[in-house]
């Protein structure tokens, strides 16, 4: 794990960024992450406009009852890097925020995975709506889930 700093940014601090120095600020460590990130222990590590990449390493503490990881793990990962992919698209005082996504699970994630990768890259990016689209893969490039999502871009 990083030794990234954990917490929320105000809006009148994001408002003063772009999206992509928002995210940016996530992956250098100048701004901090959310708490779930803490609590799941994935991290944001590459950001580009239109572009981002969440990794973690699969561990025991994302099991479910059955000994593979939860599929929320999964959807998390998801939802992240393909939120923030949109988020690196916005201008100055602009926001974002999950409308809806979906995900499909190909291949049981286990702690003998290893470290995973979600990338979200960005479909489309309207003034109200974005939609973008996420894949999970391991080490040897498999890939394990994909989703996609719609955004709502909206005035902070």
């Amino acid at each position: 794990m990083s030794d990234k700093e954990y917490g929320t940014v105000s809006a009148d601090r994001q408002k003063e960024m772009t999206g992509l120095d928002f995210v940016q600020g996530l992956v250098d460590g100048t701004l901090p992450l959310n708490t779930l990130a803490r609590t799941l222990r994935y991290d944001v590590t590459e950001a580009e406009k239109g572009r981002v990449v969440v990794t973690a390493e699969p561990s025991d503490i994302h099991l479910n009852p059955a000994g593979t990881v939860h599929g929320g793990f999964a959807a998390t990962l998801l939802d992240s890097c393909m939120g923030l992919a949109i988020q690196s698209t916005l201008e100055k005082g602009l926001a974002q925020t999950t409308l809806e996504f979906k995900i499909s699970l190909l291949r049981p994630i286990t702690p003998d995975t290893g470290p995973i990768r979600a990338e979200g890259l960005v479909l489309t990016r309207g003034r109200r709506v974005g939609t973008a689209e996420g894949r999970i893969t391991d080490g040897k490039g498999r890939l394990l889930a994909h989703g996609t999502t719609t955004c709502l871009v909206f005035e902070r």
